[in-house]
This record gives structure tokens, sequence and C-alpha cells, in this order.
């Protein structure tokens, strides 16, 4: 059974600055970028973002992702070279590169496919992260959770280091765009603040194209993506007097449908749509015994109580996962009518 009680609060904050983070990518001359098990948004445009910008100073640079991709976000890598680990096995040898950077997590429960290789090569990680949570995985590391997107972070160091940030297609500009849009449901959520919109004007400025990138994020799905949105939705129910709304996902209906897990990106919200409904949970069983959760809630509209909304980062912690206040995940080694009776089993601990 797996452990339902919040894991111990780890330290986990900057002990380095932008200036310390890009005088060791200064010094580097081949550098791999690395983030989340099944890269989102704001991975990816980070990472992107950081590569073109090393390329621009003639320095080596490489992309790895891990896991599935959303075959939408791998139309925006363009030309910047990638590769794809799947296995432990396709990690990258030792003493290939001078500094790895981990972009947009620091703990090793989204890093199981680099583990055991960010471990024997500890001392060349850096890490730039706005996650409130993580572990001691880079030697230095900038975390900011004020950020809205790692993203958003990125423009800072790269603004300490000097380096133009362009528009244009496969343009450092874009692929920050990219991550700053995804994180914040291109500018609906909470976490689109002032200095947000303040960054992604001046990467439009620069010359990105956000109706190009809006079509691909959000507009090429494949059709298979409907037939997944129509199981989930059959599958609806409400806990906690209605105000949580439960789908899920089985093998099945990935079997049945030629759907794929990267398929699901943005189905969680479909349910937040309801006024009664505060907080959405799509349960998605890919593998026979391995089930993964997506948790979202809304933001409180109420002048009078900001802080009226529930905390899915929160009770993501309790499954072992983790993420914000208003998104996060977790993992369960049960098939999806298990993970969904122990979920449910903690709602109403809550409500109770």
């Amino acid at each position: 059974m797996m452990n339902t009680q919040p894991p111990p609060t780890e330290q986990y904050a900057s002990n380095a600055s932008y200036a310390d983070l890009a005088s060791r990518l200064n010094s580097a001359k081949r550098i791999a970028l690395v983030s989340h098990y099944k890269a989102d948004g704001d991975s990816i445009g980070s990472m992107l973002a950081l590569a073109r910008a090393m390329q621009a100073q003639g320095k080596e640079a490489l992309v790895t992702l891990t896991g599935p991709v959303d075959e939408k976000l791998l139309m925006l890598v363009g030309e910047t070279p990638y590769v794809r680990i799947d296995s432990v096995d396709d990690a990258p040898e030792d003493d290939v590169f001078d500094l790895i950077v981990l972009v947009d997590t620091g703990a090793w429960s989204q890093l199981e496919l680099v583990e055991t290789w960010l471990r024997r090569n500890r001392d060349r990680v850096i890490g730039i992260d706005h996650h409130a949570h993580g572990d001691d995985v880079a030697l230095d590391r900038v975390v900011d959770a004020n950020c809205a997107a790692t993203a958003q972070m990125i423009v800072q160091l790269l603004d300490v280091m000097n380096i133009t940030i362009t528009g244009g297609i496969e343009s450092i500009g874009e692929a920050l765009f990219l991550g700053l849009a995804t994180a914040t449901g291109w500018f609906r959520h909470s976490n689109a603040g002032a200095e947000v919109f303040s960054v992604a004007a001046r990467l439009l400025d620069a010359g990105v194209d956000k109706i190009r990138l809006h079509q691909i994020i959000e507009e090429s799905h494949r059709p298979q993506r409907l037939s997944l949105e129509a199981r989930a939705l059959a599958s609806l129910t409400y806990a906690a007097d209605q105000t949580v709304a439960i789908m899920s996902l089985e093998l099945k209906d990935f079997t049945e449908t030629g759907g794929l897990v990267e398929d699901l990106t943005g189905m969680v919200n479909l349910p937040l749509v309801v006024q009664r409904t505060q907080v959405s949970i799509l349960l998605a069983q890919s593998e026979q015994t391995r089930t993964k959760a997506s948790f979202r809630s809304k933001s409180s509209i109420n002048p009078l109580d900001p802080d009226e909304f529930v905390d899915v980062n929160e009770l993501a912690r309790r499954f072992g996962g983790g993420g914000h206040v208003h998104a996060a995940g977790a993992k369960f080694d049960m098939d999806v009518a298990e993970a969904r009776k122990l979920i449910l089993q903690v709602l109403e601990q809550q409500s109770a």
C-alpha cells in the first residue's frame, strides 16, 4: 500500500546565484540539458532556450528528453540537437559533458531514468527550478517558487550572461514563450502576474509568433484525443460534496482508441468549467500496474478570502508526488481502480 503521509519537509532552496550559474556555463564547452520525465512545455522550452543560447556562444549543447513526449512539442524542437532516453541504458556516458543543467525539477522521483548518471556526475550538475519542493540533486542551484515558469528564470539567467534573446522560428525567444505560455495556461492562471506579462511582451517585441505557437500546441491534437476525452468524461464522478471531479482512463481505453499518454495534455482541466467544481483529478493507467494522477484546482475569486482554494500540491504530496498549488501530479504502482479508491479515502479523511 502506498504511503499517504506527507514526506518530511526538505530544505530546497537556492544555494547559488544566477551569476554563479552563468560562470559555470561560460566555463563549459559541452553541455547537456536535462529535465523531468515526460517533459512539458516549460521544461522543453527552458532546455531549448538554453541550448540555443549556448550554441550561439559556440558551445555544444544537447537536449535530453526522458520518457514519452508530446509530438506537438517535438515540432518546436526543430534543428536543435536532442536525444531520447527511454530506459536507464540510454543515459549518456560519463565524461562526455563538462556540465549538466537540470531544469524545471529537483526531485529524484522525476528523474528515474537518469538518476544513476546524475549521481555519478554530481559535481557537474547545476539546477534552475521554480518548484517549491525538491531534493539535493544539483550541486549549485537557483530555486524561485515565485516565478510562474522555469522559462521566466532562464530569461534572468540569459540577461546576466548578456545574451541577446532573439525572436522568430526556432529562436531562443520562441522557446521561452512556449515555456511561459504553457506554464500559465496561456496567461489565464493566477501565476500570470505583471512580471509574466512584461516578459511575454518583451518576447513578442523580439519577434515571437504567438499565433503559430498556440496553433501548434492547442490546435494540433490527434483525432484519438477526442476519443479519450469522451471516455474520460464518461467516467466522471464527484466527491467531497461535488467540489472534486474525478475522471479515469483504463488500459483498455488507450488500446481501444489508439490513444497515447501524450494525448492527455490539458485534459484534466475539462471539469473545471463547472462552477461548483474546485478540483479536478485525472487518473490514467498506461501500464498494467502503473497509474498517473494529474491534479488541478481553481484560484479563489473571493476578494475577501484570496486563500480560499485547494492546494493540490499538498494533496499530491500525500501520495509521494508534488508540483504547484494549482497543478500537481503523482504516480501509483497499482491499477486505476485501486488508485481511485485510495484517493477517495484521503479526500474523505480531509473532509471529515
